[in-house]
């Protein structure tokens, strides 16, 4: 039975749910989940969690993640992809979108930003998800939301194809930005129609492309018995967080059996959540997080066993 994370390397044209269908069957086990799905047409690393690391999924999710993106000006679409039916198509000046009124148009993105879902996304509305509505026809009034852009950077020079302007870009940010939206209000801050003609993710939840491993080199190290030498310690889904080293048996055992503790039982700063961690067993014990009604007292959030 495997038990930890592994970075997958998904290919265009798989959704993340195929991803998981075909890792069960290599793996032979249910117990896989992924952190973050990927639009099918998106490529690049999507970590893994499997057996006990299913439960850390959450906190993968949480470590943020890197893409990069190619912007194209001056056509906007149905999905604000490359997918899309073409909505607005409006010639370029190429006075009015060089690389530098794009490196200054982008300066407005970084930090917190307001973003509206896009009407193709799993986002739900009275319990509905947008895509259903936008399937049949119907237009919903949409949330905005506050996401985060830790960098956002042009990579490649603008170039002129077809009418459009077309540039790269490097995007690190946080949990539920849409690239594709941030793609349309690049265009908008430019006085065009925009869209996202390609996008790959290079990194998430601290995952490389480098590291990420493809669903046919899982096969062959499953096969070969190696695989688990590639797999990454829950720990690892949870660096972001802070740890906290039990050493006392007496105290790991506690831990286990869920118990509560007072939050000044333990010499370590966090805000709402800390992990318990077991060095010489190499074993994360448990998550415990701030008692919703006694600001003094910690629970436990999940237990491993």
């Amino acid at each position: 039975m495997y038990n930890g994370i592994l970075p997958v390397y998904k290919p265009r044209g798989l959704t993340s749910h195929d991803v998981v269908f075909k890792l069960r069957k290599i793996l032979k086990t249910k117990k896989v989940g992924h952190t973050g799905t990927l639009d099918p047409e998106v490529d690049g690393v999507l970590p893994i969690c499997i057996g006990q690391a299913t439960k850390v999924s959450d906190y993968v999710m949480d470590m943020g993640k890197t893409y990069h993106a190619e912007v194209a000006i001056g056509v906007s679409t149905t999905t604000e992809d490359q997918t899309g039916e073409v909505l607005v198509r409006e010639p370029i000046d190429a006075s009015r979108v060089t690389n530098q009124t794009v490196d200054d148009v982008l300066k407005q993105f970084d930090g917190w930003i307001t973003q509206i879902p896009p009407m193709y996304s799993s986002v739900k509305v009275n319990g509905k998800k947008l895509y259903e509505y936008a399937r049949n026809g119907e237009e919903v009034e949409r949330p905005e939301r506050q996401v985060y852009i830790q960098h956002i950077q042009r990579v490649t020079d603008v170039t002129y194809t077809e009418g459009q302007a077309i540039f790269e870009i490097i995007v690190t940010c946080g949990k539920g930005t849409y690239i594709r939206t941030l793609a349309t209000d690049i265009g908008r801050a430019l006085g065009y129609p925009a869209h996202m003609s390609r996008l790959t993710r290079t990194n998430s939840g601290g995952f490389d492309m480098e590291q990420a491993l493809t669903l046919e080199m899982i096969q062959e190290r499953h096969d070969a018995g190696t695989l688990s030498d590639a797999l990454l310690p829950l720990l690892y889904g949870l660096k972001a967080l802070p740890i906290y080293e039990v050493r006392d048996n007496k105290l790991a055992q506690r831990i286990q059996n869920g118990q509560k503790f007072e939050r000044k039982h333990f010499n370590v700063d966090f805000e709402q959540t800390l992990v318990m961690y077991e060095p010489e067993t190499e074993k994360v014990l448990a998550i415990y997080e701030v008692h919703p009604s006694r600001d003094n007292e910690i629970k436990p959030k999940k237990v491993f066993n």
